[in-house]
């Protein structure tokens, strides 16, 4: 039973500390204290915590202190065998918000919403903030069962719900940019010169092409090794391909178009990996150029969209075009199938005789 203690303050006024004491065993495993202006309130006070902590597991709950959001964040970025990038990159950038300084315990939907908000007063799209949201709710699912840390899924999913109701988020839009050959052929004369004043320097004609050609993805280019390539069958094994249910061993032999074949075969066999350099610097390298070249809103990756609509412009079956891309269905693939002109807009391509010297 709590105790009510009445003491004189300083003004003269009366205050009544009532305290709630708890032993097991002899030992003290929980006490709290609490003042009120009037007894009564004191005394309706002490009987609403006892029963609450006379609930099953209540005092077991808070002892084992607090752990707020970013603690959750913590753990399941060391937990993760693999995470890629943008997600790790995005779980970092919350952190840096209130919500993430929040006791896990008393984080709500409410509280879920307002920070998708402070994410749009700073800037950043829908789609943006829902890639947040999704990262986030991958924390909320799993924190409770890996690391008895008390982030409400429910509350999340509710959250969820809420924001695609008020549209402050909403589906990424998928990209048709495609380059023009003018843009192609004024960044290959960009990067040409560039390798002649830094011959050590990436060779971004080459990956420029080979991206087209072959329509890697920039971290797929990195990770190729010469013991992945099956030259007699024109194919190359692309590890860890991306796959929205399968992050590691979704290895996919992939058919290398002649004009990618001659590109590896043109590269030295230095180290394992054909082209050993990371996605990163192909990317930042690429963007650099475009900003400086004024090409608007290009990517390194719309280069593999290039690759893949090519072929269906030179008349490759969807069988076939995806043989070459390694897509599985043809509902990931059509995006890429926009036939803009008839035939290989490539052909004759004097950048290809000089990226395979």
């Amino acid at each position: 039973m709590g105790t009510i203690n009445a003491r004189k303050r300083k003004d003269g006024t009366t205050g009544y500390t009532a305290q709630i004491l708890r032993k097991k065993g002899g030992a003290i495993v929980w006490r709290e204290a609490k003042t009120f202006d009037k007894k009564r309130e004191a005394e309706a006070w002490v009987r609403w915590r006892e029963a609450e902590l006379d609930k099953p597991g209540a005092i077991e709950q808070l002892s084992k202190g607090d752990s707020t959001l970013a603690d959750a964040i913590d753990n399941y970025v060391d937990a993760k065998r693999t995470i890629g990038r943008t997600k790790a990159q995005c779980l970092r950038s919350i952190k840096t918000y209130a919500i993430a300084s929040k006791d896990s315990r008393t984080i709500r939907s409410v509280d879920i919403v307002s920070f998708a908000d402070e994410l749009l007063a700073g800037g950043r799209k829908p789609q943006t903030v829902a890639n947040y949201i999704s990262h986030l709710a991958a924390v909320f699912r799993d924190a409770k069962a890996a690391w008895d840390i008390d982030l409400d899924y429910g509350e999340m999913q509710a959250a969820q719900r809420t924001l695609t109701r008020l549209e402050k988020t909403s589906k990424s839009e998928e990209r048709t940019r495609r380059p023009t050959l003018a843009e192609i052929d004024k960044l290959m004369e960009h990067f040409a010169d560039r390798q002649l004043r830094a011959p050590h320097s990436a060779p971004m004609c080459k990956l420029i092409a080979f991206a087209i050609f072959s329509t890697r993805r920039q971290e797929e280019i990195s990770r190729i090794l010469w013991d992945d390539l099956d030259e007699p069958h024109s194919r190359i094994l692309v590890r860890d391909m991306k796959h929205p249910g399968q992050k590691r061993g979704n290895h996919t032999w992939c058919e290398l178009t002649p004009e990618a074949l001659r590109i590896v075969k043109s590269m030295p066999k230095t180290k394992p990996e054909i082209f050993p350099y990371t996605g990163d610097a192909m990317s930042a390298a690429f963007t650099r150029a475009c900003q400086f070249l004024e090409i608007d809103d290009l990517h390194f990756h719309d280069l593999r969209h290039e690759g893949i609509s090519r072929l269906f412009e030179m008349g490759r079956t969807i069988p076939l075009a995806a043989s070459v891309s390694g897509h599985r269905s043809w509902n990931s693939l059509k995006r890429y199938a926009q036939i803009k002109e008839v035939g290989d807009k490539f052909a004759g391509w004097k950048w290809l005789d000089v990226v395979t010297k």
